[in-house]
């Protein structure tokens, strides 16, 4: 087997134990922290938010930071530190006695995370230019197939081994991927930049625009992913006759866009390769857009469901596309850095996208998150098409 794609196979599985840890509590972790002796409903919905986002949080903060130390040292070293870091924080929120150990705990695995954005940044860098979408894409299977399955595992866990066996469990789980990323064998060529190379500043690249733009078009797709989170049921329950299978129907609509997701991903990378990622990036802004908006005049769960599915596999082509663009546009000493800073963008996304879904449903209803979710990625398609004209303007008058 060719050494990039070993590497790639590595990271899959080490980015799909990372998200599935990360998300495998959503189901019980109320329970886990009533559990812990917070016993009133409002304080226990109000610590669970703040434990659930502690992580995220931290993980936004640091990602930049991990992945300028991974342009500095390596890939791999942030790989080893990050897969035994969670591995040793999630074992330990098994021993918790109290919700402050908890929330404590949880702000400590955001810190000690950056696996998925090094594993990024090793498979763009160490990829042949002409398999690169293709691998991005087949790793963003990895992420995406974790944040799926680690709900339904730590549900299914905790109801049959107990909660705090789960976090054994998941804890084993990580540190298996971290003897596993030690068979990664790293180019040290890729990685041997002299620390001035690496302290390139963002607003010092010539593309800095083109550059921010890839940030906030990874915040607004993560945005308007997120938004539904907290109204899915709602919305099922409102277009469903049927509300005896309310949490089923719920699920199978939410999971519907991963699928379909994991389905398109690596071929739509390939398809990157041939024709170049912005293109690829363009059809599928607009794609999601237009599907984001016709979510709000559904008028039952099947159709619902449908156009969740089809989200998924316009959507399998974003994150691939942006992630192979960004590595084209950024210089090779600032990679990991640059995949930090657009790590950070996704996870405010993922914090953001169910604050504001929540208030706009509130405020207007349902329909209108769906709206506005495709008017900001309509605007932001905008964004990209301009910025891609003026490049090959710029490009077009240099040469």
């Amino acid at each position: 087997m060719e050494l990039w794609k070993r590497n790639l196979y590595i990271c899959w599985f080490g980015s799909f134990c990372t998200t599935a840890g990360m998300s495998l509590v959503i189901p019980f972790l109320p329970l886990y922290i009533e559990k812990l002796g917070v016993h009133d409903t409002s304080s226990i919905s109000r610590w669970a938010g703040i434990a659930f986002g502690a992580t995220f949080l931290m993980a936004a903060i640091v990602s930049p930071l991990w992945g300028s130390l991974a342009d500095k040292y390596g890939r791999k070293l942030m790989l080893l530190r990050a897969s035994l870091g969670m591995a040793i924080v999630m074992t330990s929120i098994g021993f918790v006695q109290n919700v402050y150990q908890l929330v404590g705990l949880r702000f400590l695995m955001g810190a000690v995370s950056g696996f998925i954005s090094a594993a990024i940044t090793l498979v763009a860098t160490q990829t042949p230019k002409e398999h690169s979408g293709k691998a991005l894409g087949t790793l963003s299977t990895g992420a995406v197939s974790g944040s799926l399955l680690g709900p339904l595992v730590g549900g299914y866990l905790g109801d049959t081994i107990g909660l705090r066996h789960v976090f054994f469990v998941t804890g084993a789980f990580m540190f298996l991927s971290f003897l596993i990323v030690n068979l990664i064998q790293e180019d040290k060529k890729e990685t041997a930049k002299t620390t001035k190379e690496s302290n390139i500043g963002l607003l010092s690249l010539k593309n800095s625009k083109a550059v921010i733009g890839v940030f906030v078009t990874t915040f607004l797709l993560q945005l308007a992913v997120m938004a539904i989170q907290p109204i899915v049921t709602l919305y099922v329950k409102q277009l469903s006759t049927h509300t005896d299978h309310l949490a089923l129907i719920s699920g199978f609509v939410v999971a519907a866009t991963g699928i379909s997701n994991i389905l398109a991903a690596s071929r739509l990378g390939k398809v990157s390769d041939r024709v170049g990622p912005q293109n690829v990036l363009q059809i599928c802004l607009l794609i999601v857009a237009v599907i984001c908006g016709l979510q709000a005049f559904v008028h039952s769960t099947w159709q619902l469901f449908l156009l969740r599915f089809l989200l998924g596999f316009a959507m399998g082509g974003l994150l691939p596309s942006i992630n192979s663009y960004l590595k084209k546009i950024v210089p090779d000493s600032i990679t990991g850095k640059m995949f930090g800073y657009n790590q950070t963008a996704q996870y405010f996304g993922n914090l953001a996208g169910p604050v504001i879904g929540g208030q706009i449903a509130g405020a207007k209803g349902i329909p209108y998150v769906f709206l506005t979710t495709s008017v900001l990625l309509l605007l932001n398609a905008g964004w990209v098409y301009y910025q891609r004209h003026h490049r090959q303007q710029l490009d077009g008058k240099a040469a």
